[in-house]
């Protein structure tokens, strides 16, 4: 699903609430096309399609918020010559005379990341691909969701009032199919105002070797994805984080077998309480405060059964606090454990702030964060300034850094290798150890987003 908004952490609530009504409203130009949902409709489909020419507009919609899998509900496409089509994979057999339509052409997508997942389940994969949205971000537009960039860039408004539906109903709304099909209508163009742009500053390469990256983007699995439930640092001992951690996946468990998202099985702050108050019968478990949701007195006897796993599980086998792990420690612990170090983080992260703002790109996007964390945590060991540079860049290259970003921020991190050994050196280190660890948070690299559970 395209994201028609703008990232929260750089958008106000008036900007969200900002109507520009001297825009023209978007609309479909050769209105709402039909739903392709038969093997035979789809054929026809992808026989338009592999007959137009140029570059693809793609999107998927998926259920987010109301279903467990990450499966694509409706897959809209439109290409100059063809026109637009909205194709519904759920029942079909197969999407392969769509792929066989799309081969050799380029792709353009909104946030790649979010829909290429969806689209390689159902055999649909990309040979070349443009992203608008980190497009959007190479060239230091502030706002890059969909809606913004086609009214900055394009001049037209964009309807959002359904980005939060269930595409997982059916029959699909008309309201709904319109403004999937409009998440298609101008990206082509879109794309292309962006690439001349992209030219203009000198980026299209950054760009190229970025969407390149993109184009075999797979999901990392999340270990011990249970850490994150919401309220976790209330739960104090390892026998309350194993009740946790046996909620957590009894509620996996039962969301993946009814395809629907957890949170609507109970809530994270239910896990919590349930871990905290430790009950021990079905009517302590639900008379406990703020245990509820759709689930709680339904799977009480599974919930009970996870309860009693933690309570009776050995010394030795419950979770740590904090887990071992085969990376760096978080930035603030680096003061304590080894300040040249935290001071190596200190100037580089000063510099790249610095760097991000001379080119009009966001500072994680010069470099994942965790790339930045792991070099400068173990750099090469020379302090020949010539022979420090070829590791660094080796260390970068290795990590998945592309080159233009190699190019750009590897003399940053071998100027702070150097420079923090120096005694004089002056830096703010619990500044830059909190904008790191903000960076990790809001980590966007295409390489190393998580699937969403």
């Amino acid at each position: 699903m395209t994201d028609r908004s703008d990232d929260p952490a750089t958008v106000t609530p008036e900007e969200l609430t900002e109507e520009t009504p001297e825009l023209p409203l978007l609309t479909l130009r050769d209105g709402l096309p039909p739903v392709s949902d038969t093997d035979e409709s789809l054929r026809r489909a992808a026989t338009a399609i592999g007959e137009g020419t140029g570059p693809v507009a793609i999107d998927a919609e998926r259920a987010s918020g109301y279903r467990y899998s990450n499966r694509a509900y409706l897959i809209q496409v439109r290409r100059e010559g063809s026109g637009s089509w909205l194709i519904d994979p759920i029942g079909l057999s197969t999407l392969a005379p769509l792929q066989e339509a799309l081969e050799g052409a380029e792709w353009i997508l909104h946030a790649a990341t979010q829909d290429l997942p969806c689209l390689a389940e159902v055999g649909l994969r990309p040979t070349a691909l443009f992203d608008t949205e980190l497009a959007g971000r190479l060239l230091g537009h502030p706002r890059v969701g969909l809606a913004t960039l086609v009214e900055t860039v394009l001049g037209h408004r964009m309807k959002k009032e359904h980005s939060a539906v269930d595409w997982s109903t059916r029959p699909l709304p008309v309201p709904w199919l319109e403004y999937a099909a409009l998440d298609v209508e101008l990206l082509v163009e879109l794309r292309d105002a962006l690439h001349a742009e992209l030219v203009e500053a000198g980026k299209l390469e950054w760009a190229l070797q970025e969407f390149e990256a993109l184009r075999h983007f797979v999901p990392t699995p999340r270990v011990d994805a249970w850490r994150r439930t919401s309220g976790l640092h209330r739960v104090r001992g390892r026998r309350g984080l194993a009740a946790v951690k046996e909620l957590w996946e009894t509620r996996d468990a039962i969301a993946s077998q009814r395809d629907v998202t957890p949170g609507r099985i109970i809530p994270d702050a239910a896990i919590v309480v349930a871990a905290l108050a430790a009950p021990k019968d079905k009517a302590e478990l639900l008379g406990t405060k703020g245990f509820h949701g759709r689930g709680a007195e339904r799977y009480a006897s599974r919930w009970l059964a996870a309860l009693t796993r933690a309570a009776e599980m050995d010394e030795a086998d419950l979770p740590v606090r904090t887990p071992r792990s085969d990376g760096p420690p978080m930035p603030r612990a680096w003061a304590e454990r080894d300040p040249v170090a935290a001071r190596r983080l200190a100037l580089a992260r000063t510099q790249m702030t610095a760097l991000a703002a001379d080119v009009s790109v966001p500072v994680e996007n010069l470099l994942t964060p965790d790339y930045l964390r792991r070099v400068l945590w173990s750099p090469p060991a020379t302090r020949d300034a010539e022979a420090l540079a070829t590791e660094v860049d080796a260390q970068l290259t290795a990590l998945g850094a592309r080159q233009w970003q190699r190019e750009l921020v590897g003399p940053v991190l071998v100027a702070a290798i150097l420079g923090a050994e120096m005694e004089d050196v002056d830096v703010d280190v619990e500044a830059a150890v909190k904008a790191v660890e903000a960076d990790l948070d809001a980590d966007t690299d295409p390489a190393a987003p998580e699937p969403p559970h």
